[in-house]
Order: C-alpha cells, then sequence, then structure tokens
C-alpha cells in the first residue's frame, strides 16, 4: 500500500527528488471508547461514549525505495495495536477522576486509560500527538505531522 499521489507517481519516474513537495499519508483507525468531561456545562458531564476516528498523518523527509512516506500497513500494525490495547472499548478519565474509574473497574472490569487532563477530544488527540505516536513510531524516517481525532461525524479536532 502507498499513498497515492500525482507526486509519488512522478517520483516513480525520478521527479520528486526535484520537487519542493511535501507528500503526506493518512491512515484511519476507528475505536470505541467512554469518556466524561469533568465540569462540562451540559450533558457531556456524564458518562458517554463516542465511535472515535482518528487520522493520524505521517510525513518523512524522502520517500522510501518503492517511493512512500511510510507503508500503511505499518502505520496499522503500530498504532492501531496500541489503540486496541489501550483505547478501544475502554473508559478515558482524568486522573482526577480515579474514583469513578475504581467504581467502573470494580464492577464491571473494564479497563480505564488516565489522562494527565480532563479527557475532552483536544486532550486526547494531544496526547495521541505529542506523547504516543512520537514514541511508537521513534527510530523511524516518517514523523507524525497531525491528528485529526472525530468524537462524531460532525465534530472534530486537529493537532499539528
Amino acid at each position: 500500500m502507498a499513498c497515492q499521489t500525482k507526486a509519488r507517481k512522478l517520483h516513480n519516474a525520478g521527479y520528486v527528488e526535484n520537487m519542493k513537495t511535501e507528500i503526506l499519508c493518512t491512515r484511519k483507525i476507528e475505536f470505541d471508547a467512554a469518556h466524561r468531561v469533568v465540569g462540562h456545562e451540559h450533558k457531556c458531564r456524564f458518562l458517554h461514549g463516542h465511535r472515535y476516528v482518528l487520522e493520524a498523518t505521517f510525513s518523512a523527509p524522502n520517500l522510501d525505495d518503492i517511493g512512500r512516506v511510510i507503508d500503511f500497513g505499518e502505520i496499522k500494525t503500530i498504532l492501531k495495536t496500541w489503540i486496541d490495547e489501550n483505547l478501544d472499548h475502554t473508559t478515558i478519565l482524568w486522573n482526577q477522576d480515579k474514583e469513578l474509574g475504581s467504581n467502573i473497574s470494580t464492577i464491571t472490569n473494564q479497563k480505564i486509560y488516565y489522562l494527565n487532563s480532563n479527557p475532552t477530544a483536544e486532550n486526547i488527540a494531544h496526547h495521541l500527538f505529542a506523547e504516543i505516536i512520537p514514541a511508537l513510531f521513534q527510530g523511524l524516517e516518517a514523523k507524525i505531522k497531525s491528528v485529526k481525532l472525530y468524537e462524531t461525524p460532525n465534530c472534530s479536532v486537529v493537532v499539528e
């Protein structure tokens, strides 16, 4: 799998090395999780769930030997595995909300993922962008460029 861009096709013809073009590759990963936003003015202060959609976009200073920023399968293997093990079907809570987390875990045996900040879409996306994804992809030429996190089909945040 590879980015299907005009610039990539030109790379195969030997032209992309001379272009001032940035090529970005984005992988979409979906997961389900519950959260609550402490202090929210409306119903989001209550525990509720979302079908999150994460779009992780990568760039690299050079394309690899076959003309890719990064193999989409490698993003899936690394990032989706982490998402599945840590966020999918969990409850994401602020680390100051441990009483609720303990009760949920005790009653349902559900895994709790604690953030150091209130689990808004903005803070979840920033956590993935600044802490998780760079650590997961350390040592690879491709680097995270942006994270777009959809909380609903109509509401998303972007961290660059």
